[in-house]
């Protein structure tokens, strides 16, 4: 004979009835909760609840953009002979800024060197000339060489970010530089130098070397003097500013995955 509780309902089902109004969870890694289902004096049922996944949250093997594979030699090396000049360059886009540089033509060489500082590629140019008449074929032929290396250097051009822009000061003077390595040379000059020579060096010669390097190379290149007095300074804040900008331009953009960045797929020097 069952056990009445006082008042009524036999212990077994007072017991019955307790155990449902109460959630229980069974020992175990993932949480369990009540079926709603359940009758009212019906035995509590369970149901598993799927666990949540952490692999919704982890990075997937293949989401990241895989970025371009640094080469560890965009090396360019050119040898230019002519009656006029004998001219070697040897280029490295990677490297530290290591200038070595002989033109016979002390302000040149300053310059140049003033390229693979702020533009943190190894420059190295051996020349000579006929400078006892004047500057201007070893100029151009340093700068015809330089661009060649460069375009060499750069080969395809997968995986660069293509484009530089840059602003130099120098005191007061102040030059901007855009630049894009397109394939497509042309040259936007507006310097306006007060003096026809910086020591020994014809100012002219300045607008003529960068003309020279932007048809080997197959650079679109603009040089905007936005202020200025001094030659030299206004000078060499240009050099300074193209250096940067093209250091900017030959940059790995590991968002891009190492492929072309134009949208025809090529960048080759028309």
């Amino acid at each position: 004979m069952s056990l009445l509780c006082p008042n009524s309902l036999p212990a077994t089902r007072l017991l019955e009835t307790l155990e449902i109004s109460r959630v229980r969870f069974l020992p175990s890694y993932r949480s369990r909760v009540p079926d709603p289902r359940f009758r009212r004096f019906g035995p509590p049922r369970f149901y598993r609840r799927a666990p949540l996944s952490m692999a919704a949250f982890l990075p997937q093997e293949n989401s990241a953009p895989v970025a371009a594979p640094k080469s560890p030699c965009r090396i360019g090396d050119v040898k230019r002979v002519t009656k006029e000049t004998d001219v070697y360059v040897n280029i490295n886009l990677d490297g530290s800024g290591v200038a070595n540089c002989n033109t016979g033509i002390p302000f040149l060489d300053h310059m140049l060197d003033q390229l693979a500082s702020h533009g943190l590629f190894d420059l190295h140019v051996k020349a000579a000339g006929d400078i006892h008449i004047d500057d201007h074929h070893t100029n151009e032929d340093v700068a015809l060489a330089i661009g060649t290396a460069l375009l060499q250097a750069l080969g395809d051009r997968k995986g660069i970010y293509r484009f530089g822009h840059f602003a130099a000061p120098l005191d007061e003077a102040a030059i901007e530089v855009i630049l894009d390595l397109s394939g497509r040379p042309h040259l936007s000059y507006d310097l306006i130098i007060p003096t026809e020579r910086v020591g020994t060096y014809d100012t002219q010669l300045v607008e003529h070397f960068f003309h020279s390097l932007v048809n080997t190379s197959g650079m679109t290149l603009h040089i905007r003097q936005l202020a200025g007095k001094n030659s030299h300074h206004i000078i060499e804040a240009t050099f300074k500013a193209f250096a940067r900008a093209l250091r900017q331009a030959i940059e790995y953009d590991s968002r891009r995955g190492g492929s072309v960045p134009s949208s025809k797929g090529v960048l080759s020097r028309s």
